[in-house]
């Protein structure tokens, strides 16, 4: 399934392929505690480090989805049934979310 990176440090945001699931979006972020905002109707949601609110220093970058609170490090948007905590393929376009992702 097709999900998204959003990576602070290199300001870019890329498309990645997962089969897995929880585990591979783990992977991508860099750390085992995750949560979950969902940023549409649709069921996307964005996956961070659920310790990014804390976490500080020069090097850590920081980006924010529409309104939501600026996250610390990398984050996966990935689509779900809404409601549900099941990972499937992001149904926001890369240029859409482009749109939505401002970094810090």
């Amino acid at each position: 399934m097709q999900v998204f990176v959003i990576d602070p440090a290199t300001k870019e945001i890329r498309e990645a392929k997962i089969t897995d699931g929880e585990s591979e979006v783990r992977q991508l972020i860099g750390f085992d505690t995750i949560d979950f905002d969902e940023i549409d109707d649709n069921g996307d949601r964005l996956y961070f480090d659920e310790s990014c609110f804390i976490r500080h220093g020069a090097d850590v970058g920081r980006f924010r989805v529409d309104s939501l609170a600026p996250v610390a490090g990398k984050g996966v948007i990935a689509g779900g049934e809404p409601g549900g905590k099941a990972i499937a393929g992001a149904q926001i376009s890369i240029d859409a979310l482009r749109g939505r992702v401002q970094f810090l």
